[in-house]
């Protein structure tokens, strides 16, 4: 009687101890994930540095540090060697379309709200299914497809929200003050028009091909940025960033599945990021250098001028790592479904913290066209299981 009281007691302890260490490992999954979002968002917009690639440069910096100090002194995963030239040419493609991804997403969050980046985000599942089609011929059931309506139309009610909050709106002007630009925007706003005035011709023309134009290159060639009665939560090169990163991120899911799916080349998710990471570092060096020329001087000047600058990379950069870090314990001691729910729910309290934290106007409309998406996330995920 005492020996099975004895049993059960430490079956009880057992399960309570699990308990707390997957709750603890949700818990350093959820802050590292939301942490280095809101973290990338306050350096890249409010702290002035203005180096999304050079970010992306240091994330990578500390995957490749931490990732080789976990796997080959913590084991916290058995250390899986390359087997051929031909798997490292395929994780080096692998590494440059996750930077791409990465940076991406880093440029779109000095343009919009980190709100609306985890809306368009959560539009993953769209990409993946649309790249599985095509590059895989792999066909869903009729209704997953039809649960990933709602997905897109979510992200078209927040887009067209984050619009129609715009007053006015836009009013470019050079520094010269020669030429001047204004954009009259419609509750959907891209379907407005645009007119440029030359003072010295007095001329006008209407055109939204200039339109998309003038605010894909406005970040490139030193326009002010727009001026509204208000803050605005749509920027169109800034979203078209954020959907180029979202579907960069699915394209590298698939392309992943497609390029490692032999059984001798398959790789755990710490052993792709210990080969990805330095590859990621070797492309990103050059390409700040060249896009980014002043970035050394600047960020060496930012940090004498904000004593708490290099506290806040150096903590950014880790958290990247502690992100990639979770998402596999979690992963390993959790089910897919869980994952799946979890994940969901990170999306949603992401975009509430960051309402909370940078104060982003934000409309009923532009909520619920989120929660649309997030709903359609989760009724995809669910017939994916159900139609396997």
């Amino acid at each position: 009687m005492s020996s099975s009281a004895s049993s059960s007691s430490s079956s009880s302890s057992s399960s309570r101890g699990k308990t707390s260490f997957i709750t603890s490992l949700i818990i350093l999954w959820y802050s590292s994930n939301i942490g280095v979002i809101l973290l990338n968002k306050f350096l890249l917009s409010n702290y002035g540095f203005s180096f999304p690639i050079f970010l992306t440069m240091c994330h990578m910096s500390a995957c490749a540090i931490l990732s080789y100090a976990s796997i080959v002194f913590l084991k916290v995963a058995p250390l899986q060697p390359l087997k051929s030239r031909h798997q490292f040419l395929k994780i080096a493609t692998l590494s440059i379309v996750f930077c791409a991804s990465v940076v991406g997403g880093n440029i779109s969050l000095r343009y919009l709200p980190v709100s609306f980046n985890q809306a368009v985000g959560a539009t993953t599942p769209f990409f993946t299914a649309v790249f599985a089609y095509f590059m895989t011929l792999k066909r869903e059931a009729w209704v997953t497809y039809l649960a990933l309506v709602p997905v897109v139309a979510g992200v078209v009610i927040a887009s067209g929200a984050s619009f129609g909050g715009m007053e006015g709106v836009f009013c470019y002007q050079e520094e010269e003050g020669d030429v001047e630009g204004c954009v009259f925007m419609s509750p959907f706003g891209l379907f407005g028009s645009f007119s440029w005035q030359l003072r010295g011709l007095g001329g006008m023309f209407g055109s939204r091909l200039l339109m998309a134009a003038f605010f894909l290159l406005n970040p490139l060639w030193g326009w002010q940025r727009p001026k509204t009665k208000g803050e605005p939560s749509f920027h169109l090169f800034g979203f078209i960033m954020c959907i180029s990163a979202t579907a960069a991120r699915a394209f590298k899911s698939v392309l992943q599945g497609v390029l490692l799916s032999s059984e001798g080349e398959k790789l755990d998710s710490m052993n792709l990021l210990l080969y990805m990471s330095p590859i990621a570092v070797l492309f990103l060096l050059p390409v700040a250098l060249i896009m980014e020329p002043n970035v050394l001087d600047l960020t060496i000047s930012l940090g004498k001028e904000h004593k708490f600058m290099w506290m806040l990379l150096l903590m950014n950069s880790a958290m990247a790592y502690s992100a990639n870090l979770s998402n596999f314990l979690v992963t390993k001691h959790t089910s897919p479904l869980t994952l799946q729910v979890l994940g969901n729910a990170k999306g949603a309290v992401a975009f509430v913290i960051s309402i909370l934290i940078f104060q982003n106007p934000v409309t009923v409309v532009g909520i619920s066209g989120y929660a649309i998406t997030v709903l359609g996330v989760v009724a995809y995920g669910e017939t994916k299981r159900r139609f396997k």
